[in-house]
């Protein structure tokens, strides 16, 4: 199978019998590399102390004086939050387990950390994935999207991205004419699909989220994906086309637009929001609720008002109607 989502590091992980992903000491290394970690030219002789002496032995512990002897506040705030999360994962074992711990206690860490937590948990669940589709729809739940409508289309673009081109609108018009911009980019579909795999971490590829069954389909089957790798939960998502003759005995959230449009509907109030995607997930699964054993499950994605997509993944693992909490 060709490779994607290099930059998750994957890669750099074990697995374990069950197939969850270990904490190696290169995983620990590349977050120590990332930019938001790495010392600065600034930085002071006790913040590059501490990271030389991580890059020796990424699992040395770090003294709370060492850290108090930094001189930024950001930089003492982002060595906390890798730091605890670093210590999380290597207490729970693997980074399926830490991360369903980080989201049942409410641990707060940066949306950056969490988000290469879902990615590199994806890209586990994923592997040997064959559908382009899929692969695109996932990126959703570790990257947030910016909307555009086209020919009564809805598209999802990379935000990141879309930034990126808006930026270089303001800064030079006559070189992002020349580029395209966001309207010059590949939207997914109609034969090109293989040119996915060269360019999954370059996140340039326009998923057609109103107008091809393709798209919304490999949401549905990355959505079941996650669930079966985290919970061991056998289920079927299904996406649904129109929100008619629903019965709302259950609902989850996809992101805050979507738990608010789920709120109004289960109050009889007008929608806050956009409805951009409805799907039914059925399990029959022995912890689901008894009385809703059996019942689907409404999985509503809304559309923010700055028109952008920020999914919420560690809902599906709140918000199902099991009998107790399940930390596989």
């Amino acid at each position: 199978m060709p490779e994607f989502w290099v930059a998750s590091g994957h890669h750099l992980t074990r697995l374990d019998a069950r197939g969850r992903m270990l904490v190696t000491d290169e995983l620990i290394l590349a977050w120590l590399a990332r930019p938001e970690v790495l010392p600065p030219a600034e930085a002071c002789a006790a913040e590059r102390r501490l990271h030389q002496r991580l890059m020796d032995q990424p699992r040395a512990k770090v003294a709370e004086m060492e850290l108090t002897a930094l001189a930024d506040a950001d930089a003492r705030e982002n060595w906390r939050f890798l730091l605890a999360l670093r210590d999380r994962l290597i207490a729970a074992g693997t980074i399926e387990e830490g991360y369903a711990r980080i989201v049942a206690e409410g641990m707060r860490l940066p949306q950056v950390f969490m988000s290469q937590l879902v990615q590199l948990i994806l890209r586990n669940a994923l592997d040997g994935c064959d559908s382009p589709q899929t692969l695109r729809a996932a990126e959703c739940f570790f990257r947030p999207q910016r909307s555009h409508v086209q020919d009564d289309k809805l598209l999802l673009a990379d935000e990141e991205l879309v930034t990126l081109y808006e930026q270089e609108l303001h800064a030079s018009p006559l070189t992002a004419m020349f580029s395209g911009g966001v309207d010059g980019l590949d939207v997914l579909g109609g034969g090109n699909d293989w040119t996915y795999w060269s360019r999954s971490d370059a996140h340039t590829m326009v998923l057609n989220f109103g107008g091809d069954p393709d798209a919304r389909a490999g949401m549905a089957a990355s959505i079941a994906a996650f669930l079966r790798h985290m919970l061991g939960l056998d289920c079927i998502v299904t996406p649904e086309m129109r929100a008619e003759n629903i019965e709302l005995r259950w609902f989850i959230g996809l992101d805050p637009a979507g738990t608010a449009i789920g709120n109004a509907l289960w109050h009889g109030q007008p929608l806050p929001a956009t409805l951009v995607g409805l799907f039914r997930l059925d399990c029959d699964d022995a912890r689901i609720r008894p009385e809703l054993r059996g019942q689907p499950i409404w999985l509503i994605l809304g559309l923010g008002a700055d028109g952008a997509i920020r999914m919420k993944p560690q809902n599906l693992l709140t918000g199902l109607p099991l009998a107790q909490p399940v930390l596989n």
